[in-house]
């Protein structure tokens, strides 16, 4: 029997079977039907690594909560600018699952999104006053028009009971709370895109390793296929190739010796989540309650007490507690930190460590925390937690991006990037959070540099599918109202009413 893949050649092979690859592959099939694409999952099924349920935390990112995307200045002001940019590419991705889901490309989008109002929660003076400040700068603007603020224990206790039952009533706290907000369940949502692309024509390639790349004679790419059950080893020629392999697209990268490649690096985080599946204490809370990160953790490690459906299945998640790791995936090699070092990387990544101390001492920190120790963590936020309603399990990896400075020599950059080769035959995904809220507007710049030629033609159906494309919603209310009120119903998001 043979098991690796008899296709010789592609137009498109994409290495990843997660959520930023099926995106991809979904664009490419809407814009150019007749292109051959070929995927390749080093894993049994799709959306198993980063984009799993249980790997991330499952927020639909729109800046509504997340109080990292809008931190306070040395002055105590707050520029809107970031998490306005966040928010308007959320809702570029909400347009364009409303057009699958609209043609019968995707199935229920009840499978993958479900209505969870968003909050912030803070405790203390000096917190109070910044989140003040924060919902200041932003109810102002369309997209945070819903934006309700409390310091009232009695009003967030009606938002959230679980936050507020139990906690010392002379206790300074305040919360703002965004009804609109949502849960995704990436991994889903990375199933039903990859069916749609089986059915329609795409190759796709599970247990399928991607151990090699390099540079053919026409300009395309030679690909090394190996299928590590089986033993068997095979080649794929692609005219394009996306590195869309989460942890592992950099030492992909890296052995494509594109130019662009060069002084990007890699730090791993990892973490581990409390998860409670007890229906009823789950159904006493529905939010998605965001707080400040602790001094020198880095964003994705904001606590947070999420509401989850997974599977149909409503339940409680509180974390992250931040690790270290020195692999680039959940399940891959403790080598992968150290083989990731290059000539080109080696002075921006001792660069990131000279001027990272503070994040170094959170994570020994973290490391060193006892069971008890989280426990008492989860309490800030759920002062009556019971440890026995609640499980430890450890989420996805997550590697930041360390990259060249000319200052600095090197920073430790929060967030995604995208890399593309000049000549538009490659191109690769590199960071995290909010990578797969923002995974459609991504896709698209990732389109645009590496189709330039092409992309001049797609511009009308990219409106079609998102009509929002192109246009700031925050400055056009009325086109903002409608898209919102049409991808809810698209989407079979309830309404909450803003003051319940």
């Amino acid at each position: 029997m043979t098991f690796i893949s008899k296709t010789q050649h592609a137009d498109v092979v994409l290495i990843g079977g997660g959520i930023m690859s099926a995106t991809l592959g979904a664009f490419i099939k809407q814009l150019e039907p007749n292109w051959t694409i070929s995927l390749f999952e080093r894993l049994d099924q799709p959306g198993l690594e980063s984009s799993d349920p249980w790997n991330n935390a499952g927020t639909g990112h729109a800046a509504l909560c997340e109080l990292n995307y809008s931190p306070a200045a040395k002055d105590g002001s707050v520029n809107p600018a970031k998490a306005l940019l966040i928010n308007e590419q959320f809702q570029l991705s909400r347009q364009f699952w409303s057009h699958l889901v609209e043609e019968s490309l995707i199935g229920s989008p009840k499978g993958f999104i479900n209505t969870v109002p968003h909050m912030s929660f803070v405790i203390g003076e000096d917190n109070t006053r910044f989140l003040k400040t924060r919902y200041q700068a932003l109810k102002p603007h369309t997209l945070f028009r819903s934006m309700e603020y409390s310091e009232d224990h009695a009003q967030i206790a009606k938002w959230a009971p679980l936050i507020v039952k139990g906690r010392d009533a002379k206790q300074r706290i305040a919360a703002t709370r965004a009804t609109e907000g949502t849960d995704v369940d990436f991994g889903a949502l990375t199933r039903e895109l990859t069916t749609y692309l089986g059915n329609n024509g795409v190759e796709i390639n599970y247990g399928h390793d991607v151990s090699g790349i390099s540079k053919a004679s026409d300009g395309g790419w030679d690909l090394s296929i190996k299928h590590p059950a089986s033993g068997e080893h095979g080649k794929i020629h692609a005219k394009f190739v996306f590195v869309g392999a989460g942890g592992g697209a950099l030492h992909l990268l890296q052995a494509s010796g594109i130019p662009e490649s060069k002084g990007f690096g890699g730090f791993p985080v990892s973490g581990q989540f409390f998860r409670c599946t007890d229906e009823k204490l789950a159904a006493q809370h529905s939010a998605k309650v965001y707080g400040q990160a602790s001094v020198g953790a880095p964003p994705m490690s904001v606590p947070h007490l999420d509401t989850r459906y997974v599977d149909g299945k409503r339940s409680l998640l509180f974390g992250p507690y931040a690790g270290f790791s020195t692999n680039f995936l959940k399940n891959g090699s403790y080598l992968d930190l150290p083989l990731s070092i290059r000539p080109s990387n080696i002075i921006p990544m001792l660069a990131v460590a000279k001027d990272n101390m503070d994040l170094t001492a959170y994570l020994v920190k973290e490391v060193a925390k006892r069971h008890g120790d989280k426990v008492e963590a989860l309490r800030e936020y759920y002062p009556e937690a019971k440890d026995g309603d609640w499980e430890l399990i450890t989420a996805g990896q997550r590697v930041q991006i360390i990259k060249k400075d000319p200052k600095r020599g090197g920073v430790l950059q929060f967030g995604t990037e995208v890399i593309a080769g000049r000549d538009g035959t490659i191109g690769a995904l590199l960071g995290a959070s909010p990578g797969a809220s923002t995974a459609v507007p991504i896709m698209i710049e990732l389109l645009q540099k590496s189709f330039p030629k092409d992309f001049k033609g797609w511009q009308g159906k990219l409106k079609d599918m998102m009509p929002g494309y192109g246009v700031k919603l925050d400055e056009n209310p009325d086109l903002a109202a409608e898209l919102e009120t049409a991808t809810a119903k698209a989407l079979q998001l309830e309404s909450i009413s803003a003051n319940h």
